[in-house]
């Protein structure tokens, strides 16, 4: 008997066809888990996302290996899973693409299109390595979030406008809120600071006109998690 050979089984597959699948989606889904880490911006980064990018190529094609041509396994495997949930909310937009760029190198893995899926795998990479080195799709002038604590009463609408002249080129106030029980309100304006070695100066211009409450800048908020 070949303990090497699954056909009465299965009629569809070997020993050898299931480990170069397994493998080979490992190691294509391990890849891309490195240019993720890789070119990963920005304070989101978590290790278990980039194991489970690999793990869901692995899943993929074990499930399209499963499924084959056969219609009717299909729909049950649709039915067996769709009694996941998915509760996590995913943090940035780009990790949506790396979910289904290892989806679809293992569903081409899953069906046997291993020349396909090698290819897509190093020209997508490739890609992705030359938009992050040139900083495609970047804005120029990177903005902030500016928080201010203020007394209720404050007349923010001016107080603050010859400091914004001074050391900014860009100002919107973008948000009022009362916190603190009420007892203050925080304004949120979104700005973008003429040199980045003035914060410091800035700042305290600002606490000398609030009072001294309390003042926070995100620098470079457009990629930061907030």
């Amino acid at each position: 008997m070949d303990i090497f050979n699954f056909q009465d089984l299965t009629s569809e597959f070997t020993v050898i066809e299931v480990l170069i699948v397994l493998l080979l989606s490992f190691a294509l889904s391990a890849s891309i888990g490195w240019i993720y880490q890789f070119t990963h911006r920005g304070t989101s980064y978590t290790q278990s996302f980039v194991f489970t990018l690999v793990l869901n190529g692995m899943v993929v094609a074990l499930v399209m290996l499963i499924v084959g041509s056969n219609l009717a396994r299909a729909f049950s495997l649709v039915g067996a899973l769709s009694i996941i949930r998915f509760r996590n909310a995913v943090k940035e937009p780009r990790d949506v693409g790396f979910i289904f760029f290892t989806m679809a190198v293992g569903m081409a893995v899953g069906t046997r299109f291993y020349l396909l899926a090698i290819i897509a795998t190093i020209v997508i990479s490739l890609l992705i390595l030359l938009m992050t080195r040139m900083d495609w799709y970047a804005r120029e002038m990177s903005s902030q979030i500016l928080r201010i604590q203020v007394a209720n009463g404050t007349p923010f609408d001016s107080i603050f406008e010859r400091v914004f002249l001074k050391y900014t080129h860009t100002s919107e106030l973008i948000g009022v809120e009362s916190v603190h029980s009420g007892l203050l309100t925080e304004l949120t304006y979104s700005i973008g600071l003429r040199k980045s070695n003035q914060v410091q100066d800035f700042l305290a211009e600002i606490r000398s006109l609030n009072d001294d409450y309390k003042v926070s800048l995100y620098a470079g908020y457009n990629s930061a998690d907030l």
